[in-house]
């Protein structure tokens, strides 16, 4: 009698686990499956205003922009808070945000390239760093919720200017040239839409362009470093690496081109599949001319992929592969995804939402 009931029991077991495999099989099916046919694009904020800096955090839209102007929009009451920045008569130009402890940070690009913060309830706004060196020129900020950031900007010496933090912002550290590869002569970035920066867990990406389209790589959070070099469109002034992304600490995709030249698509996309080390060019000579922002669609796997830049709002679902034209708005610089089907974009004088569908 326990023999027979202990059979059934492991019966019972059995069949539970190939249901949920099932289960679970058709889940992830899906999930990979699900494409998107279109883009509905709804206005949210209008303004004059340069936007290439903006975060989501819960339910608030942080943004930062030209003429010391950032603020925030709650998502769920489209209630508006602008605020203003102005340092001795100076109207900073912000281009990198990133959140910070209970609050964000923003960062201005030229000299003196000023660092704030702002608390979440808009009531502290506090200069917490300044860079008066007449060389620098910062283009991106990323802070993890840990506490771990990082800022890059344009070379003041042999290598990047790479600045590094432990406590959300409040204090910052710069890497030693000592430590850092050595860039050539025309190397750097452009601060196109805060993406020159990404971190993933102990790994930090960052991309350049110029006379280099390159990746640099850090596996220890900053302690050391390794470079490596893309077949991105390099060796002019404004060609190159504008934007980046990774879907993990393995996939990642690289896009930009020459600003000089918005409808050329031929070597300003590429994709790696092993940390950064080696790169593949993707739908060369087709889709997309310059962008300045590319970000992994969330829930992919790293199949789906969005851009925007000179040329529109364009997807891919298979890896950068093919793409296909999703609206005509040339006008936007930069976009975080919601979730996996809405997202923020930002540009000129505006702030939009993105449904896909």
């Amino acid at each position: 009698m326990m023999f027979i009931r202990k059979k059934k029991f492991v019966e019972y077991v059995f069949y539970m686990l190939i249901i949920s495999f099932l289960f679970f099989s058709c889940e992830s099916e899906k999930e990979l499956k699900k494409t998107f046919e279109k883009v509905t694009i709804t206005p949210v904020y209008k303004d004059s205003i340069s936007i290439r800096a903006i975060l989501i955090d819960s339910n608030q839209l942080w943004f930062a922009g030209n003429n010391g102007k950032y603020g925030a929009i709650d998502l769920k009451t489209q209630k508006i808070f602008n605020g203003h920045v102005i340092k001795d008569s100076l109207l900073p130009e912000f281009r990198s945000i990133a959140k910070a402890q209970n609050g964000v940070c923003i960062l201005s690009v030229a000299s003196p390239a000023l660092l704030y913060y702002i608390s979440s309830d808009k009531k502290q706004v506090r200069n917490i760093y300044s860079n008066e060196n007449e060389h620098v020129f910062f283009d991106s900020m990323q802070i993890n919720p840990k506490g771990f950031g990082v800022a890059m900007g344009d070379p003041t010496g042999s290598c990047l200017d790479i600045w590094l933090t432990e406590d959300f912002g409040q204090n910052w550290a710069k890497v030693s040239c000592e430590v850092l590869p050595e860039v050539v002569d025309g190397e750097a970035a452009f601060a196109a839409s805060n993406t020159n920066v990404i971190l993933k867990g102990d790994k930090v990406f960052v991309v350049t362009g110029g006379k280099k389209a390159r990746c640099l790589v850090s596996k220890d959070k900053g302690k050391s470093w390794e470079i490596y070099n893309t077949p991105i469109i390099q060796g002019g002034m404004m060609t190159g690496i504008f934007t980046a992304d990774f879907y993990d600490e393995n996939i990642g995709v690289a896009a930009g081109g020459d600003y000089e030249k918005p409808d050329s698509n031929t070597a300003n996309k590429a994709i790696t599949t092993d940390g950064g080390k080696n790169w593949k060019l993707i739908a060369d000579g087709s889709a997309f001319g310059y962008t300045s922002c590319i970000q992994f669609v969330p829930n992919s796997k790293g199949k789906g992929i969005v851009t925007v830049g000179a040329t529109g709002v364009y997807y891919s679902s298979d890896f950068g592969a093919n793409w296909a034209k999703l609206a005509e708005d040339k006008d936007l610089y930069t976009f975080r995804f919601q979730n996996d089907s809405i997202a923020y974009a930002a540009g000129r004088n505006k702030i939009v939402k993105m449904q896909f569908q």
